[in-house]
């Protein structure tokens, strides 16, 4: 193995995803906040007719990673809108948030 093959191995980066990381949290609606050192992305659980939504995870990022984040974001959704087809966005007007109606549910 030569020195730039070498290099190139030390380059990558090893990621470790722990077992109770690896199944995720559900999130359907995210707020995002600022100051002039950080982006604060909060990631909550909507439900229908709940009217309190509890976050399930906070990611806080400097500006930079805040920008490289959009751009990967706008990469994959490109990526997934030719492979699958364009994302529809629903429009209400006006918009709801929620994304759900706060009436009775039914079972």
């Amino acid at each position: 193995m030569d020195n730039k093959e070498k290099n190139q191995e030390q380059d990558h980066l090893q990621l470790e995803l722990p077992q109770e990381v690896a199944q995720g949290e559900y999130a359907n609606f995210a707020i995002i906040t600022h100051s002039s050192s950080d982006f604060v992305i909060d990631f909550a659980r909507v439900l229908p007719g709940v009217r309190k939504a509890q976050v399930k995870s906070r990611v806080i990022l400097a500006p930079e990673h805040a920008k490289r984040l959009l751009g990967a974001l706008q990469e994959n959704i490109h990526r997934y809108e030719r492979e699958y087809g364009q994302i529809r966005i629903p429009t209400q007007d006006p918009p709801a948030i929620p994304p759900f109606p706060m009436g009775q549910g039914e079972a």
